[in-house]
């Protein structure tokens, strides 16, 4: 399971810093996020709920049923929208609200 960082996209806000539990993920000298060692990455996503800029992709192997497929998630104030994107292009949306997210 790895993670992937798209430097162009990432505003050094540091928030996926902060909520890695492995401390996996870097700043460079433009203060832009990298992951130094993505086959260490946990798959926990708690980057990718935190990116609000859409700078970090989930790569989701074969081995977990992903097949090269990716996952990267937007946030729209009280949502959470994941997006998982196929090697085909086909894209599968899941909607969470983040309110409701942690009820049960």
């Amino acid at each position: 399971m790895s993670i992937s960082i798209n430097k162009n996209k990432c505003v050094g806000c540091r928030k996926c810093l902060s909520v890695c539990p492995g401390s996996l993920i870097k700043l460079d000298k433009e203060s832009k996020a990298y992951i130094k060692y993505p086959k260490n990455c946990w798959g926990c996503t708690a980057c990718l709920k935190e990116c609000s800029v859409e700078a970090i992709k989930y790569y989701l192997g074969a081995d977990i049923g992903g097949n090269g497929a990716y996952l990267y998630v937007k946030q729209k104030k009280n949502e959470l929208i994941w997006n998982i994107v196929d090697k085909n292009k086909k894209n599968i949306t899941i909607n969470i609200n983040r309110k409701e997210s942690n009820k049960y």
